[in-house]
């Protein structure tokens, strides 16, 4: 079976996408076949991959700090925002749907078979995948039916470090915080935390 260690954050904007393609490269100067990944992401930034798919460029950034070709499994949901209340839904690298909020919520637990498919796919060809989470767990609004946090790690058993962002300060307190809202088993996935932007 293939390792897997996920990268959650307090918030938005507290530096997952760079630490998943710094931790990529580590391991795969290391000789490790590393493979980044992220379930969902909401972005209009796209990257194209030889089968002309789509996934986030913060993966494709990813994907290259592996020394590995872009594929749609590294990022199966890409919600491209279409207007205020829609977003264009991309799974698997090809357009399904176009929703609101609210009809997105109903299609999420299709999307977390199509999720777990590709995790399973990319895992096959890696001795390691590194997943990014999208803003926090924590999130109550949206926990019901999640993909792109805990949903994920307990669907897949993936152990979760949880990443905090020092530089507006509170960082301990974003920490104890979103543990302290998780379920106890999420909360049994946690195996450690990163403060970053020292």
């Amino acid at each position: 079976m293939t390792a897997a260690l996920m990268l959650q954050g307090t918030s938005s904007d507290a530096g997952k996408s760079l630490l998943v393609a710094g931790l990529c490269r580590h391991f795969a100067n290391r000789g490790f076949a590393v493979r980044p990944f992220k379930p969902q992401n909401m972005s209009n930034n796209a990257a194209a991959t030889a089968d002309g798919g789509e996934i986030g460029r913060a993966q494709a950034l990813q994907a290259l700090a592996c020394r590995a070709p872009l594929s749609t499994d590294m990022n199966p949901v890409l919600l491209k925002p279409a207007s205020e209340i829609g977003a264009q839904v991309v799974v698997q690298g090809r357009v399904r749907t176009t929703c609101n909020a609210r009809d997105y919520h109903k299609l999420k637990p299709e999307l977390l078979a199509a999720v777990l498919e590709s995790f399973t796919r990319l895992g096959s060809g890696a001795d390691l995948v590194v997943v990014e989470g999208a803003g926090s767990p924590a999130e109550v609004n949206l926990r019901a039916g999640d993909i792109a946090n805990m949903g994920f790690a307990t669907a897949a058993g993936v152990p979760v470090v949880l990443a905090g962002d020092i530089e507006g300060g509170g960082v301990i307190a974003q920490l104890v915080g979103t543990m302290a809202l998780l379920e106890e088993d999420e909360r049994r996935l946690g195996k450690g935390y990163i403060v970053n932007t020292f």
